[in-house]
């Protein structure tokens, strides 16, 4: 089955790419990525947060990410209701 791959994480590690074998072929980096509308700021953000990735393991990573804010909502809103269990139960509200 086809899934389709976050476009940010795939962008970004088809980005990380192209600089690297440009500048093989004696291209600066720094014109490489202003090139394909990137800065060079963010070239070394990605290259730092996904330099060794593949676009599958960049994708497992986004959802991942995803699936770990959404159980923070959930333990959040877990601990929220029972602070206001705690509070009906000792007569506070």
């Amino acid at each position: 089955m086809f899934t389709m791959i976050h476009p940010a994480a795939a962008a970004s590690v088809l980005v990380l790419c192209l600089p690297t074998s440009a500048s093989a072929q004696g291209q600066k980096i720094g014109v490489v990525v202003r090139r394909l509308g990137v800065s060079e700021p963010t070239y070394y953000r990605w290259r730092r947060e996904y330099g060794g990735l593949r676009i599958d393991q960049a994708k497992r990573l986004k959802e991942l990410e995803r699936e770990n804010s959404r159980l923070k909502r959930l333990v959040a809103d877990q601990a929220l209701d029972n602070a206001m269990l705690r509070d009906v139960a000792a007569g506070n509200f």
